[in-house]
C-alpha cells in the first residue's frame, strides 16, 4: 500500500513549458558511466527525453546549451537534522525572539539548493519546524528542497528525551507505540522514525541495548506498515540492528557494528533493506570540522572525551561496515546526519573506500528508493521529475566540487531554475528559441 506523501503533496508548481538542456556530459545515477553529448527534454517539470546533443531542438521549446558541463539528477541526503539553529547571543545582546529559528531554517533550505541538494529527508527535528517550513514552500514563500519528515521520533522513555527534547516522542507499552505512530501520520510525516537503541551523542544513554521490548517495536512496524508508511530504525548497537532488520525496517540508521554480523548484512541485501552510513556525524561529535581525512585533522572538540573518543572509534568501525555493506550487496544511501553537509559526506563515503560513482548512486538512485520515490526522483529518465544539476566539473573524478556552490552551474526544481551560477545573469539570456517557440520555464 501506498500512502500519500505529504513531501510530494507540499511541492511547489512546476514549471511550465519545454526546456532542451543540450550539450551535456550524463551522469544519469543508475551506476552507469558518464555519457557524453547528450541532451534532455522537461516539459511542465517532468522529463520527456532523454537524447542526444545532436538531435534537433524540439518544436516549442527553449533551448540551453550546458555548455559540456555534466547533468546529474539532484542530490539526495535520506539523514539530516535541518532544524534552524538559533545564533548564541553576548550577554546584555537582546534575546532570541520565539520565531528567529524559522528564519535561519530557511536559510538552511535555501542553501540546500544551492549546493545541488533538491531532496531531504529530515530524520528528527524539533517541533514542527519541518511541517510549517513545508508548508511556507508550497506556497511561495521560499525555495527549498523537498522535505520528508517523520514528524517526532518515536522512542522508549530514555535519557534522549532529556536531550534532545520536543525531536522525541516518548512512549511505553505497544498500546502507547501504537498511538506515537499515528500522531506522527496525523501531523503529516512521510514516514516513521523510531530508536531501537539509545543515541551515543550524549553521556547518558548506551546505544548498545535494544531500546523497545520486541513488543512495543512490533507495534510501531505494524502501524507504520498497516497504514503505509515506510519505517526509518535508529540502530547502533548490534541488538537493535538484528531487531530492526527482523521487523523490516526499510533503512538502518547508523548500523556501525555490522560488520561484525555478517548475517544481518545478508539478511538486508536479501530484504532489500537500506543502510544510511552517516559518516559526517561521527566527524562532527569527534571534533574533526569540515576535514575530509581525519588523520590530517587536529581535532577541536565540542563534546565531553568520552563521547569524542567514542565517535573516533564509531567513525571506524562505521567505515568498516559501509564497506562490509556493499561487499554484501546491501544497498548504501547517502545522509550525512547534519545539516548542509551532504557535498561532505560524499567526499567522506569516498575518502573511507566507495568508489565515487559509488558514492553519487548512494546519493541520487538509492537515495530515492530509501525514501520510497524511487519511481519519482533519483535518476535522470523519462517520466521521472525535473529535479537536476549541471555542474562545472566531473564530481566522478573530483567528488569535492559538490560541497562547493561555486561549481553548481544550475539547479532545475520540477524543471524551474531556482539556484545555480547560471542565474546570476538573467536565465532568459542564456536561452535560445527552438522552432513555433511557446512560453518559457518559470522560476
Amino acid at each position: 500500500m501506498a500512502h500519500r506523501f505529504p513531501a510530494l503533496i507540499a511541492a511547489p508548481a512546476p514549471a511550465q513549458g519545454r526546456l532542451w538542456l543540450t550539450g551535456a556530459r550524463l551522469f544519469d545515477g543508475t551506476g552507469g558511466p558518464v555519457r557524453e553529448g547528450a541532451a534532455v527534454l522537461v516539459e511542465n517539470g517532468m522529463i520527456r527525453r532523454v537524447g542526444d546533443a545532436s538531435q534537433r531542438c524540439p518544436d516549442d521549446a527553449q533551448q540551453l546549451d550546458v555548455g559540456q558541463r555534466l547533468l546529474m539528477p539532484g542530490l539526495i541526503d535520506a539523514h539530516t537534522h535541518t532544524s534552524g539553529h538559533t545564533p548564541r547571543v553576548l550577554r546584555g545582546a537582546e534575546e532570541v525572539l520565539p520565531g528567529t529559528a524559522a528564519h535561519f531554517l530557511q536559510a538552511e533550505l535555501r542553501d540546500h539548493l544551492r549546493r545541488g541538494v533538491t531532496t531531504i529527508r529530515v530524520t528528527g527535528s524539533q517541533g514542527l519546524a519541518p511541517q510549517e517550513a513545508r508548508q511556507a514552500m508550497r506556497y511561495g514563500a521560499f525555495r527549498g528542497p523537498r522535505l520528508l519528515t517523520c514528524g517526532k521520533i518515536i522512542s522508549a522513555t530514555a535519557p534522549g528525551g532529556r536531550f534532545y527534547g520536543d525531536m522525541y516522542r516518548e512512549a511505553d507499552g505497544p498500546d502507547e507505540m501504537r498511538q506515537a505512530v499515528r500522531e506522527q501520520i496525523r501531523a503529516g510525516a512521510d514516514f516513521v522514525k523510531v530508536m531501537t537503541t539509545g543515541a551515543r551523542s550524549n553521556e547518558l544513554e548506551d546505544p548498545d541495548p535494544l531500546q523497545l521490548t520486541p513488543a512495543e517495536l512490533s507495534a510501531v512496524t505494524d502501524e507504520a506498515r498497516r497504514m503505509g508508511f515506510r519505517i526509518s530504525a535508529h540502530a547502533e548497537g548490534l541488538d537493535g540492528c538484528a531487531a530492526a532488520i527482523s521487523h523490516g525496517a526499510d533503512t538502518i540508521e547508523h548500523g556501525m557494528y555490522l560488520h561484525q554480523r555478517p548475517d544481518l548484512l545478508e539478511a538486508m541485501a536479501a530484504a532489500g533493506q537500506v543502510l544510511v552510513p552517516t559518516l559526517s556525524g561521527y566527524y562532527w561529535m569527534a571534533g574533526l570540522g569540515e576535514m575530509v581525512d581525519p588523520s590530517q585533522a587536529e581535532p577541536v572538540p565540542e563534546m565531553p572525551p568520552m563521547l569524542t573518543e567514542l565517535a573516533r572509534r564509531n567513525l571506524d568501525q562505521g567505515a568498516a561496515s559501509m564497506l562490509a555493506a556493499r561487499q554484501a550487496g546491501v544497498k548504501i544511501a547517502l545522509g550525512s546526519d547534519m545539516s548542509v553537509a551532504t557535498g561532505l559526506e560524499i567526499q567522506r563515503m569516498v575518502q573511507h573506500g566507495l568508489t565515487a560513482t559509488e558514492t553519487l548512486t548512494a546519493a541520487t538512485r538509492t537515495g530515492a528508493e530509501a525514501l520510497g520515490l524511487g519511481e519519482h526522483i533519483g535518476t535522470v529518465e523519462e517520466g521521472k521529475i525535473a529535479d537536476l544539476v549541471v555542474v562545472d566539473g566531473d564530481p566522478v573524478r573530483e567528488p569535492g566540487l559538490l560541497a562547493d556552490p561555486a561549481r553548481i552551474w544550475l539547479v532545475l526544481q520540477i524543471g524551474a531554475p531556482v539556484a545555480g551560477q547560471a542565474l546570476q545573469t538573467p536565465f532568459g539570456e542564456r536561452l535560445v528559441p527552438c522552432p513555433g517557440v511557446g512560453p518559457r520555464p518559470g522560476p
